[in-house]
């Protein structure tokens, strides 16, 4: 019963998600959500994507175009899957969505944005972080150098597949390493499946400063 990854951040007057899943709908009227200024990708995969299309209620309310932000196979994939969103018609009731290449750190009404690259086996994934917080799913591999930039997060949250190890996420104990090596003050495990075993048995198993993220789930970082 667990709805597919993605995470609704709110700083100041900021309110963005990232990834807009086949999920993005229902989480969005059960978590009443009211407004989204843009939304940052990680790859192009659909459980990560498929939900564009219920953007455009928010184009509707806020009566805008909304930005999205993703690496350039991202923005490439996006327009070809959902080619009738971005070939140009004006046709009423689409999405209004303005795609944006993300190559390094940037700067969006005036939040610091920093992307971080992640092998997803042999796709290019971006995890980000936003001040002390850091959101990365859909990985197995982290260079040295992509490392260096989650240090000093006070709350990583992190993909932990299942226990077995596999080919193109993280499993239980390569996820436990990371943050033991980053020194993680605060860590979530997203991205489940049913082959990680029943929340409250893998929760009690964990160190003190990880836990199973839930749907529903709010996080305040001072």
């Amino acid at each position: 019963i667990r709805l597919r990854s993605s995470i609704y951040i709110k700083y100041k007057n900021q309110n963005f998600v990232v990834d807009t899943g086949p999920d993005f709908r229902q989480q969005v009227l059960t978590n009443n959500i009211k407004k989204i200024d843009f939304v940052l990708y990680t790859h192009a995969h659909r459980d990560h994507t498929s939900g564009i299309d219920e953007l455009r209620s928010f184009n509707f309310i806020q009566k805008d175009t909304i930005n999205a932000f993703g690496n350039e196979s991202l923005v490439k994939q996006l327009k070809k899957d959902f080619s009738y969103i971005f070939n140009g018609l004006n046709y009423p009731g689409l999405p209004k969505v303005k795609l944006k290449v993300v190559k390094k750190a940037f700067v969006f009404k005036k939040l610091n944005i920093k992307p971080i690259k992640v092998m997803h086996h042999k796709l290019e994934v971006l995890g980000y972080r936003i001040k002390d917080f850091t959101y990365i799913t859909d990985a197995n591999k982290i260079t040295d150098i992509e490392l260096h930039k989650i240090k000093g997060s006070k709350v990583l949250v992190l993909n932990c597949l299942q226990i077995d190890k596999h080919i193109s996420h993280f499993n239980l104990k390569e996820a436990i390493d990371i943050v033991k090596n980053l020194k993680i003050k605060k860590a979530y495990f997203t991205h489940i499946s049913h082959n990680l075993g029943k929340h409250f048995l893998i929760n009690k198993l964990l160190p003190k400063n990880i836990s199973l993220a839930y749907d529903g789930l709010e996080i305040n970082i001072k």
